[in-house]
């Protein structure tokens, strides 16, 4: 056995049904868990190694257990070991939502709006068995911006009245998102995969909580890995709309929650270069920062786009958050 691969791997695979199976490395950003696709007699299936205790597959087998007993679209699970890490799955293929729409832009339409029809079908279920997507963890996301961000750029912001701001703006959806239903927190086109037979298929949705119905459609529709005009954003919000009674109040958290989540991703791939020396998620910044600023132009952002005009000074809201590195 290779000694890159995974300990008792051979084990693992043989008591799955796969013996003597190809074993292919697969490239990846996480520190310790790994993937690696698996052949055998022109079938494929897909492996995960997250070795404790740097990693715990738990997470992803509860979630994903539950997507599919709902009738979602997660991979099968073939067989699974948590104690080693090791979890075998069905293969989605290479076609990543984000890479097809790069050579395929004429299906950008009609691949939004059946990842909208998903969430449309996730959010009939019933709320999860997840913990709650409540005040203490977006305020935890937020505080990122304020962590990060700012001494990354020179700024000396007031933490306490961004906190106080974010509060006042994000109190009033908390209960709009109760019952709450699932939300996968990082539904967007690098985790969304075109399937060979036709469909989407969900991944990476193993910090999965209960919380309000606009944040994944926040995470779908302003991807800070993918343009997405402000045309289609609106268009597939009004067909999400079409489909479900969302409310008088969805336009407004839905900026709350884009706001919200954008502030913490701009912490986050801040922390990514200063921290973890992956710099080439500050090219992004701008993205996720042009989308912040129109979510901070809504009435009900207004406490927390004061505090941005307070202590954000002019050239950095000018080059959307650009310029570090």
């Amino acid at each position: 056995m290779n000694a890159d691969l995974p300990e008792g791997v051979e084990e693992f695979l043989a008591g799955a049904g796969w013996g003597g199976a190809q074993i292919e490395p697969l490239p990846g950003d996480a520190s310790f868990r790994r993937y690696f696709r698996i052949r055998r007699d022109g079938a494929s299936a897909m492996l995960m190694d997250a070795p404790p205790p740097h990693e715990d597959p738990g997470p992803f087998l509860h979630v994903g257990h539950w997507l599919i007993e709902h009738g979602l679209r997660a991979p099968q699970i073939y067989a699974e070991n948590a104690d080693r890490g090791l979890v075998l799955i069905e293969d989605f293929g290479t076609d990543r939502m984000r890479d097809w729409l790069d050579d395929n832009p004429a299906g950008e339409h009609a691949t939004y709006a059946a990842a909208v029809d998903a969430l449309v079908d996730l959010h009939k279920c019933p709320p999860g068995p997840f913990l709650p997507y409540d005040m203490l963890a977006y305020m935890r996301e937020v505080r990122l911006f304020t962590e990060w961000f700012c001494p990354a750029a020179g700024i000396e912001a007031d933490s306490a009245s961004h906190d106080a701001a974010w509060v006042e703006v994000l109190e009033p959806l908390l209960e709009r998102q109760k019952p709450g239903v699932t939300v996968l927190r990082d539904y967007h086109a690098e985790n969304i995969m075109l399937l060979p037979g036709g469909g989407q298929g969900l991944i990476d949705f193993q910090d999965a909580l209960v919380g309000h119905p606009a944040y994944d459609l926040v995470s779908l529709l302003q991807d800070a890995r993918r343009d997405v005009s402000p045309e289609l954003e609106a268009e597939m919000l009004r067909y999400y709309a079409s489909k479900v009674d969302c409310g008088p109040d969805f336009a407004a958290d839905y900026a709350r929650l884009g706001a919200q989540r954008n502030a913490k991703i701009v912490g986050i791939f801040t922390r990514l270069w200063k921290r973890d020396g992956k710099d080439r998620y500050l090219a992004m910044i701008p993205r996720v920062w042009e989308a912040m600023e129109r979510d901070l132009a809504h009435p009900a952002l207004a406490p927390v786009a004061s505090w941005f005009d307070a202590n954000v000074p002019a050239e950095w809201r000018d080059k959307r958050g650009g310029g570090l590195g």
